[in-house]
């Protein structure tokens, strides 16, 4: 089972709230690296990442992430 982020949809969320990567980083305890490469679905995230970055974006995180 993998956590792979709806690439479109956890850019269209980061934009509307008006944070850049850097920014979603920081708010998520994430690396800059790390937001870049799963805004791209090069990397997959945790439960605990998911669950975080859907906080910090406010939407749910089915909408944001999909299971493989």
């Amino acid at each position: 089972m993998r956590i792979i982020a709806r690439t479109n949809a956890v850019v269209k969320a980061r934009i509307v709230k008006g944070l850049t990567q850097r920014q979603l980083a920081e708010r998520s305890g994430l690396s800059y690296a790390y937001v870049s490469l799963l805004e791209r679905s090069m990397k997959t995230v945790g439960p605990g990442t998911a669950k975080k970055l859907s906080e910090v974006l406010e939407r749910p995180m089915e909408e944001l992430f999909q299971i493989e």
